[in-house]
C-alpha cells in the first residue's frame, strides 16, 4: 500500500484555497496516487506478473506507474506512444525517469496507439505480456475513479466551488462523486474536443458540475507566451509550481473567470493542484529548442 503525506490546504488569496495533492508522495505524485491507490491494491490480491500501462513521452501517469513499481519491487511495462521517440529516451525527462525506476519501454506506432482499445490489439499486448494487471492510459477506470473520490474531505465543505484540471476526466469525475450538494465542479480541459463530457458521464450521476474549454491554449501541450508568464509570476509570488499542461492552464483560467465576474467574488473557490511537476522540464526544452522564455 502506497503511504499517504499528511496535506492542508493552502490559502493564495481571500477567495481562493490550493489543495497542494502533489505533496501526497514523495515520488508517486498528485492524483496518479490516487488513481494507482485501487489497482495496486488489486494488483497484489490477484496472480499478476507485473503492471502494463500506456501514455504519451511525456505522460504523468508513465512517470508515476514506474515510480510505483521501483518502490514495490515488482515490474512495469509503459506502452509508448510513438516510434520516432524510441531512440531518443536520453533526451526526454520522463522516459529516462520511468527506465531509471525500471520500466521496460515499449514503443508503438501512433496508428496501433490509437488501436489500444481494440480487441485484437489487446490479444496482441495478452500474448506478449501475459499475466499483466493492464490499467488504462492515464489510469482511468472505476478503481482510479473511487481513489480520487478520497480527493476531497468534511473540511472541504465550506468552499463553493471546486476546480480542476482535466485530461481523461478519471479525477475530476471522483471529486464530483464525492462533492457536496451545494457544491459546483468545474474541470478545466486540457484538449480540444466534446467528447470528455460523454467520458465522464460513464462515472458520475450527479449535475452539479461543467466543463471549462476555453484555457486549453490551442490544445493538448499547447502552451502561448501569457500561459508562461502567468506560471512564472504565480510561481515567484506563491512558491508553487505549477505545470504548463494541466495545473497551469487550470489556475490561469481560475484567474481569468474571477476577474471577469464569471465566478463571483462572493464564492469560496477550492482549486485541486494534481502534480505533474515534472512536465515542466520537457517543456523547457521544447522551449528552449524555440529560443522561449523558460518555466522557472
Amino acid at each position: 500500500m502506497l503511504k499517504l503525506n499528511s496535506i492542508e490546504n493552502i490559502q493564495l488569496t481571500s477567495q481562493i484555497f490550493l489543495k497542494p495533492e502533489y505533496k501526497i508522495h514523495d515520488t508517486v505524485s498528485g492524483n496518479k496516487f490516487r488513481k494507482l491507490k485501487y489497482n495496486l491494491e488489486r494488483f497484489q490480491s490477484g496472480d499478476f506478473e507485473g503492471i502494463l500501462t500506456f501514455g504519451g513521452a511525456y505522460s504523468n501517469h508513465i512517470s508515476a506507474t514506474a515510480a510505483a513499481g521501483k518502490a514495490f519491487g515488482f515490474p512495469t511495462i509503459g506502452i509508448i506512444r510513438g516510434l520516432e521517440v524510441s531512440n531518443k529516451i536520453e533526451l526526454n525527462p520522463t522516459l529516462l525517469y520511468a527506465r531509471k525506476c525500471g520500466m521496460n519501454l515499449d514503443f508503438v506506432t501512433r496508428q496501433d496507439y490509437r488501436n489500444r482499445h481494440d480487441d485484437f490489439f489487446n490479444l496482441y499486448l495478452r500474448d506478449k505480456y501475459p499475466n499483466y494487471y493492464i490499467i488504462p492510459e492515464g489510469g482511468t477506470n472505476e478503481l482510479a475513479i473511487k481513489g480520487c473520490e478520497e480527493i476531497l474531505d468534511y473540511q472541504d465543505k465550506i468552499f463553493d466551488i471546486v476546480c480542476c484540471s482535466v485530461g481523461t476526466g478519471g479525477t475530476l469525475s471522483g471529486i464530483i462523486n464525492s462533492s457536496f450538494p451545494h457544491q459546483k465542479i468545474i474541470g478545466f480541459t486540457a484538449l480540444k474536443g466534446t467528447f470528455l463530457k460523454q467520458d465522464i458521464c460513464k462515472f458520475v450521476k450527479r449535475s452539479n458540475w461543467e466543463l471549462c474549454q476555453d484555457y486549453h491554449m490551442g490544445g493538448y501541450a499547447k502552451v502561448n507566451l501569457e500561459l508562461i508568464k502567468f506560471i512564472n509570476e504565480f510561481k515567484l509570488e506563491f512558491n508553487i509550481a505549477l505545470d504548463p499542461i494541466y495545473t497551469g492552464k487550470m489556475m490561469y483560467g481560475v484567474f481569468d473567470l474571477i476577474s471577469k465576474g464569471v465566478i463571483s467574488d462572493k464564492d469560496k473557490v477550492l482549486v485541486i493542484h494534481t502534480g505533474g511537476q515534472q512536465g515542466i522540464e520537457g517543456m523547457n526544452q521544447y522551449l528552449k529548442s524555440n529560443n522561449l522564455n523558460l518555466i522557472i
